[in-house]
């Protein structure tokens, strides 16, 4: 019986993770995909996302999307009320209307070695997104950085940069938002 239990709990799990990676891919990339239309700000109503979810032959309930706004380790969605976004991380243009923050003096950024040469040039550039993402330690930083293999943790001098002008905003799962980070701001390890 026990044994039942684990394997339930590994298959709830796997569709926690299939939920979360569905919803990723519709609230910050692909929103037309599924035929929702996100806000200004990125909202959708939640009754909206789960009909055209159904509607492409993916099912879930209130309760499923509930969960995996509440367990998500990296607090990827918020609920407000009856609709839903994703916090940061879009392709789509979206204006997530933070207000600007002071940050604190060092942020980071996880990476992998083989972005080193390219960082050290350019800086960090938010690529396809809208904002580069910083970690505000470093153990945030290196979970992000070994999602594409050996981590690098970079330290950025956040304080000096704000003096300098940049402005930074604070998403509600707490990552950090800038436009860009100049390699003169940047700390490399060693």
């Amino acid at each position: 019986m026990n044994e039942t239990r684990i394997d339930d709990a590994h298959t709830d799990e796997r569709r926690t993770v299939k939920v979360s990676k569905y919803l990723s891919k519709h609230l910050r990339h692909q929103p037309e995909r599924i035929g929702i239309t996100l806000d200004e700000n990125g909202w959708v109503a939640i009754d909206e996302l789960m009909r055209a979810a159904a509607a492409h032959g993916f099912r879930f309930t209130r309760a499923e999307l509930d969960h995996v706004v509440a367990v998500n380790d990296k607090r990827r969605f918020t609920i407000d009320g009856t609709r839903i976004r994703a916090n940061q991380g879009h392709t789509v243009e979206v204006d997530l209307d933070l207000p600007a923050a002071e940050p604190p003096a060092y942020l980071y950024h996880g990476t992998v070695a083989r972005s080193l040469d390219v960082i050290r040039a350019e800086g960090l550039r938010p690529m396809a997104r809208h904002h580069v993402h910083l970690s505000p330690d470093r153990e945030t930083a290196t979970r992000v950085g070994a999602r594409r293999g050996c981590p690098v943790v970079l330290s950025v001098d956040a304080g000096a940069m704000h003096r300098a002008g940049h402005v930074f905003y604070v998403s509600a799962n707490g990552v950090w938002l800038t436009d860009a980070v100049p390699p003169e701001f940047l700390r490399f390890p060693g």
